[in-house]
């Protein structure tokens, strides 16, 4: 009668422990259990491999997880207070974040209530009793470092995810310590654990791969989400690596090893599907929606701007030969040339973005010149939301910068001669660059060439403006 060796035993020893089986003496029972299922199948005229696979596809090793989890449910209450918790506080957290998600959806009251009970029961209920039973059922300190990176990422990411929503301070913060620590230590410490497996040895190129396309993949869609620059490079090497490389190389893999699809696998591609989909939709709507949301503002303005200019031109053009007609030719002159200094302002900023690092683009064709200045066709641009052009052109202490706060200046002390009192008071608030242009002492906030731009195309209809109350008043006199 065939009977099992030392070494046999040694193996089914060791894949039990490997499933992490730490109750008491139930893994020396199961490895019992096991020997003698194997010893039985191999009575019946089969190799000890044939056995052993014969008895872990009709078994599932998952079932031993199975066996010590409603062992531990039945004489542990700590662990079946803990694990009620979890799974009460799972399914309240996810049915409010589903209807605050329709509320929100629909404009309907109390949606932020639901989102942010719903997020905080996930986020310092569910969260914290998972990490507890998983810890019970394993007590494994290999794996401690996977848990609590785990935890502290899920934790952020929730968190950081209804600071967004809610449009609350730190949401930015939030969502980079999520992505950093999914980025640096989760999916690394998950790739490692998963990787360690003898059984999955010839998946653990794949899984590299497809850890290295969920990385590309996340901090894309973090870029995206905080409008840095290369988050559309990220996304498309993370797809390409996740849908062309990683999924299908796990595919043909799993089919040339496996007889029939495990549930697991099933898993994996509802999974990617749910990672990747979302994901696209998130993108292409936080696009659309952030960038349509910028453009009708941009073209209100320059339309003003167009307007305000022909029409302080009319005012002009009404007193060729008065005795006025010389100042107000002097105030017309010299705002245009302030207007200039903002223009030169505008091009340089769009031509550092259209061009490549340290080389600006020479004579960007989103910018048309006209005699009122710059006209800049915003749907045209193909870099509307960096960082840089920004900072080198209108935060405070640039060289552009500084110029325009010399020529406004200079204007204010010219039309102080022209007028005076209460009235020039508002001149100045009108003409004051700090409460259009960005601040550096704004909570280090970085901004966006786009929103640059709204705010020069703001303070030029400003200055229109003052001129054209300072052409009716010189006319006056």
């Amino acid at each position: 009668m065939p009977e099992l060796t030392l070494l046999h035993i040694d193996q089914i020893s060791r894949d039990i422990n490997n499933q992490e089986i730490s109750f008491s003496h139930l893994p020396e029972d199961l490895i019992d259990h096991v020997c003698c299922d194997v010893e039985y199948e191999m009575q019946q005229g089969l190799t000890f491999p044939e056995a052993y696979r014969r008895v872990k596809q009709k078994m599932g090793f998952r079932r031993l997880k199975e066996i010590q989890e409603e062992t531990l449910y039945a004489v542990d209450t700590k662990y079946r207070n803990m694990k009620n918790t979890m799974k009460i506080s799972g399914v309240a957290g996810t049915i409010l974040l589903g209807f605050a998600a329709l509320f929100k959806i629909q404009h309907w009251p109390f949606a932020g209530t639901m989102l942010t009970i719903g997020a905080v029961i996930l986020a310092f209920v569910f969260m914290p009793s998972a990490l507890g039973v998983i810890w019970k059922e394993t007590h494994s300190r290999k794996r401690i470092f996977l848990l609590i990176s785990a935890f502290l990422s899920g934790l952020f990411f929730i968190m950081g995810t209804l600071f967004k929503i809610q449009h609350w301070p730190f949401a930015g913060i939030l969502l980079l310590l999520a992505a950093l620590l999914g980025i640096i230590f989760f999916i690394p410490a998950l790739t490692i654990s998963i990787s360690q497996d003898q059984e999955k040895k010839n998946k653990k190129p794949v899984y590299f791969a497809g850890a290295l396309g969920i990385i590309l993949y996340v901090a894309g869609l973090l870029f995206k989400i905080q409008h840095c620059p290369f988050a559309t490079l990220l996304l498309m090497a993370g797809m390409i690596l996740l849908c062309v490389v990683a999924f299908p190389w796990f595919t043909w893999i799993t089919w040339r090893n496996d007889n029939h699809i495990r549930v697991r696998f099933i898993f994996i591609l509802v999974g990617s599907l749910a990672l990747v989909l979302p994901g696209v939709l998130i993108n292409l709507n936080l696009s659309r929606s952030y960038e349509e949301g910028f453009y009708p503002h941009q073209e209100q303005q320059q339309a003003l701007y167009l307007a305000r200019y022909s029409s302080n031109l009319a005012i002009l053009r009404q007193y060729p030969d008065s005795a006025a007609a010389q100042l107000m030719g002097q105030v017309h002159s010299r705002t245009t040339g302030l207007l200039n200094i903002i223009g030169n302002i505008q091009t340089d900023m769009i031509a550092e973005s259209e061009g490549k690092p340290g080389v600006p683009a020479l004579n960007p064709s989103q910018i048309i010149q006209t005699e009122m200045g710059p006209r800049i066709q915003y749907n045209s641009l193909s870099g509307p939301f960096e960082i840089g052009p920004v900072y080198h052109f209108l935060l405070p202490g640039c060289n552009s910068r500084l110029e325009l706060n010399k020529a406004i200046s200079e204007y204010v002390n010219f039309i102080s001669g022209l007028t005076s009192g209460e009235q020039l008071q508002k001149y100045k608030a009108l003409l004051d660059p700090s409460i259009f242009l960005p601040d550096e002492s704004k909570n280090g906030t970085q901004i966006s060439m786009m929103t640059g731009l709204l705010e020069t195309e703001l303070l030029k209809n400003s200055i229109l403006t003052v001129e054209s109350s300072l052409l009716k008043s010189v006319a006056r006199k």
